[in-house]
C-alpha cells in the first residue's frame, strides 16, 4: 500500500523546534541560564496559548458549549495562532470529524485504533487527508463569524507576528534576546504542542473510563494537569456540550474555572452543562457492566447476574425518584426566594410610604397650625 506524500512544512517546523529545544535550550541554561524573567514569561506564554486552545478552539468553537463575549474571542484567536495549531476553523473541523467518528480509522483524523504515534503527531506529517482537509461543510456556523473567518483568512500572517514578535519584543524589554527566543519563542512552542497532542493519544490509551467504553477516551488527572482540565477525557466524549471536563470541585481544569469567572464580568454567558442525572446514570451503568462481566467469571454466576440486575433497577429507580425530588426542590427554592424578595421589596415600599406619609403629615400640621 502506497504511503501518504510527506507535509514537508509541519515535519521540518516539528522536527527543528523539538531538536532546539532539546539540545540548545538545555545547553543555554547550563552555558547561560535563564532568568526568573524568562521563566515568567514562558509560563505565562504556555498558559495563554494552551487556554486559548482548550477554552477558545475548544469548547467556545469546536462544541459551542458556551457564548463568549467579541473581547475573549479576539483574545483567543490572536492565542491560538501563536500557539500555531492551525486556524480555529480548521481544527474545530478536525475535531468535530473526530467526535463523529471517533476510532474510526478511515474516518477519524487522528484516531487512536491507528497507535500512539499516528494519533499523536504522524496524522500531521502525511497528507493522509487529501481534497478532504480543505472541506469545512461541518463548521459552516463558524465561518459565519467573523472573528474566527478573520482568523482563518490571515492565519499565516498572525502566527509569524505572534511566533516571532512576542518572543523579540520581550526579549527587547529584559534585554536578553537569545534566551527569550529559545524560552518564549522555541520551549514553549514545543510544550504547547505536545500538551495538546497527548489528548489526542495518552488521553485515548492512559486512564479510566468511568463513563462509557463505547470509545477510547479515558480520564486521567495527570494529563489534566498537563492540559488545563481536557484530560478528563472519558466525560467528555460522552457530555461534549459541557463546558466541564472536570466537574467535581477537586478536579483540576482552569479552562472550566476561566469560562466560569468569566460569567462574573460579563465575558461569558449561556454555559452549557449536563443534568446531575444522566452523569450518574452513565456512571451506574458502567458500573453494572463491569460488575457483570466479574460475576460471569465466578460459579454462582446466573443468581449474582440476577441480583445485579435487581439491584441496578432499584437503584435507577431511586436515583430518578431523587433527581426528579431535587429539581421540584429546586424550583421551591427559587419561588420562595421570589416571594422573599417580593415580601422584603413590600416591607422596603412599605417604609418609605409611611415615612413620606409621616413627613408630610407633619409639613401638614405645620401648615395649618401657622394658619391659627
Amino acid at each position: 500500500m502506497k504511503k501518504a506524500p510527506i507535509i514537508w512544512t509541519t515535519t521540518i517546523l516539528f522536527s527543528l523546534t523539538f531538536l532546539v529545544a532539546a539540545i540548545a535550550v538545555p545547553w543555554y541554561a547550563i552555558a547561560v541560564g535563564f532568568g526568573w524573567f524568562e521563566i515568567i514569561a514562558t509560563i505565562l506564554a504556555l498558559g495563554y496559548c494552551g487556554m486559548s486552545i482548550t477554552a477558545g478552539y475548544h469548547r467556545l468553537w469546536a462544541h459551542k458549549t458556551y457564548d463568549a463575549h467579541p473581547f475573549l474571542q479576539w483574545a483567543f484567536a490572536i492565542g491560538g495562532a501563536f500557539a500555531l495549531q492551525n486556524s480555529a476553523l480548521h481544527w474545530s473541523s478536525d475535531h468535530r470529524d473526530h467526535h463523529r467518528h471517533v476510532d474510526n480509522d478511515d474516518k477519524d483524523p487522528y484516531s487512536a485504533g491507528r497507535g500512539f504515534w499516528y494519533s499523536h503527531i504522524g496524522w500531521m506529517l502525511r497528507d493522509y487527508q487529501g481534497e478532504v482537509y480543505h472541506d469545512y461543510s461541518n463548521v459552516r456556523d463558524l465561518q459565519k463569524n467573523r472573528i474566527v473567518a478573520w482568523q482563518h483568512k490571515h492565519y499565516l500572517g498572525l502566527t509569524i507576528a505572534t511566533n516571532l514578535g512576542i518572543p523579540v519584543l520581550l526579549g527587547w524589554l529584559s534585554g536578553n534576546m537569545l534566551g527569550m527566543i529559545l524560552s518564549v519563542g522555541v520551549l514553549r512552542l514545543v510544550l504547547s504542542h505536545h500538551f495538546t497532542f497527548f489528548i489526542n493519544s495518552l488521553a485515548h490509551i492512559w486512564g479510566k473510563q468511568p463513563y462509557t467504553d463505547k470509545n477510547s477516551a479515558r480520564d486521567n488527572g495527570v494529563l489534566a494537569f498537563l492540559t488545563y482540565g481536557e484530560g478528563y477525557h472519558n466525560y467528555h466524549h460522552i457530555f461534549e456540550y459541557d463546558y466541564r471536563n472536570g466537574i467535581k470541585w477537586w478536579q483540576f481544569d482552569p479552562t472550566k474555572w476561566l469560562i466560569k469567572s468569566s460569567s462574573y464580568i460579563g465575558l461569558t454567558r449561556n454555559l452549557r452543562t449536563v443534568p446531575e442525572e444522566r452523569i450518574a446514570l452513565a456512571k451506574a451503568k458502567m458500573q453494572l457492566q463491569r460488575a457483570q462481566q466479574k460475576a460471569q467469571l465466578l460459579p454462582n454466576a446466573e443468581q449474582l447476574l440476577q441480583l445485579l440486575e435487581r439491584e441496578y433497577e432499584l437503584l435507577v429507580a431511586r436515583m430518578q425518584d431523587f433527581y426528579q425530588l431535587k429539581k421540584q426542590f429546586v424550583v421551591q427554592k427559587k419561588q420562595a426566594l421570589i416571594e422573599q424578595y417580593q415580601t422584603a421589596d413590600f416591607k422596603l415600599r412599605y417604609r418609605e410610604f409611611k415615612r413620606h406619609m409621616q413627613q408630610q403629615h407633619q409639613h401638614w400640621q405645620r401648615l395649618t397650625a401657622a394658619l391659627h
